[in-house]
């Protein structure tokens, strides 16, 4: 039988070429979905049927989806980290850019020349006027990059080859990103030490209860007066009231970011974009590509990569069938589960567990197929959370 699955927005057409119409069915009504594949929909815990088993979405913030009613229920919702971050680099080097000269200001001001129809009088008149629109150059400046992740990486790298001294911070950074980072990237060891020898920085952070408003009035104090700052993350992870007490206090020159706030539009120090940071067709096609492929592994062979919830889990298949199995992080319930394996001289042939949080998941690989009344035994075990037979079709 074919897998249905919801999309809630309209999902790029590579993405959804990955799940093969033989074995899927797309579209953007269904009653009882096997799956949801969105981007920015505000997902409700009405709209999560009792028939999902996974949530994708092609993107990387997953603030529109309830992720802990998600997790209780086990649900695994996937995101696309990375796919999109070298469209944002692209918009951060952009904004680099408008906040060194006075780009925008100069455009601005040649429209209002449309009635100057000598050429002779408009290059004079742009003679006299260019020096109102003088900036600086970016080479020998010094970015701060908070965050160093998939898209913090790049920009830190970019801004390497533009000339840039990079200095950054990340307490979280993991092995794999570390690998990726250049040598020529200096450590700060505080947030506070970045933000004051800085004369730009870009924040690449999450929202998390951590980073929510960490960007505050003590930090903000401690920036040059000629710093740039600039967010393509999140607006949460600054506190708006922070912010403008330094921007109309001249403790900072600019703020550029991809979040118009109503306190924030039309200041003359402020460059605002309509959260485009990842609007370009390739990452687009990216996030659809990199969640549809993660969406389908799950369901045809129960592996998770890009889980915001679920630890990272693959088995290679081999013969007979498989089961999932969620469960509470509590010892002793794989253990039963086993055991009624056991008990009707079911062998396993392989398997794999791993647990994140309160959360434990595992792959068991089995020589026959088991029946229902044996898949419900283990369901009724106290700590399941589910159980699926993941047969060698999906």
């Amino acid at each position: 039988m074919a897998k249905r699955i919801l999309t809630l927005n309209q999902i790029s057409l590579k993405g959804l070429e990955r799940l093969p119409r033989d074995c899927y069915e797309i579209a953007s009504e269904f009653s009882q979905p096997d799956a949801i594949l969105l981007r920015s929909y505000k997902l409700q815990e009405g709209d999560i049927r009792p028939s999902v088993l996974a949530i994708a979405r092609a993107g990387a913030g997953v603030n529109n989806i309830p992720v802990d009613i998600c997790t209780a229920r086990g649900i695994p919702v996937f995101n696309s980290p990375g796919a999109n971050a070298n469209a944002v680099k692209e918009l951060v080097a952009t904004g680099l850019l408008l906040g060194s000269r006075g780009v925008i200001e100069g455009i601005d001001y040649v429209r209002t020349l449309s009635g100057v129809q000598d050429a002779g009088e408009l290059n004079k008149t742009l003679e006299e006027q260019k020096k109102r629109f003088k900036g600086n150059e970016l080479v020998g400046k010094t970015l701060g990059v908070v965050g160093l992740g998939a898209i913090g990486s790049l920009v830190a790298e970019m801004a390497l080859t533009m000339g840039m001294e990079v200095m950054g911070f990340d307490p979280a950074l993991s092995v794999e990103a570390a690998w990726r980072l250049s040598s020529q990237v200096r450590k700060a060891d505080t947030l506070s030490a970045l933000f004051a020898r800085c004369d730009y920085i870009s924040l690449h952070l999450p929202v998390l209860d951590a980073t929510r408003g960490m960007i505050n009035e003590e930090l903000l104090r401690a920036v040059k007066p000629t710093c740039c700052l600039l967010n393509f993350a999140r607006q949460e992870i600054i506190d708006q009231n922070a912010l403008l007490h330094a921007l109309e206090n001249g403790q900072l020159r600019k703020y550029i970011a991809d979040f118009p706030t109503p306190e924030l539009i039309g200041r003359p120090d402020v460059i605002l974009m309509p959260h485009i940071g990842a609007s370009t067709d390739e990452a687009e096609d990216n996030c659809a590509i990199m969640a549809a492929d993660q969406l389908r592994d799950f369901l045809e062979n129960g592996n998770i990569r890009n889980s915001v919830n679920f630890p990272t889990l693959q088995l290679d298949r081999v013969r007979g069938c498989r089961l999932s199995v969620t469960n509470d992080n509590v010892p002793k319930i794989l253990g039963n589960v086993l055991s009624i394996l056991a008990d009707e001289n079911i062998n396993v042939i392989d398997m794999l567990n791993k647990s994140r949080d309160e959360i434990a998941y595992n792959l068991i690989d089995i020589s026959t197929q088991p029946a229902q009344e044996v898949l419900d035994r283990m369901r009724a075990i106290d700590g399941v959370i589910n159980v699926r037979l993941i047969g060698d079709c999906a």
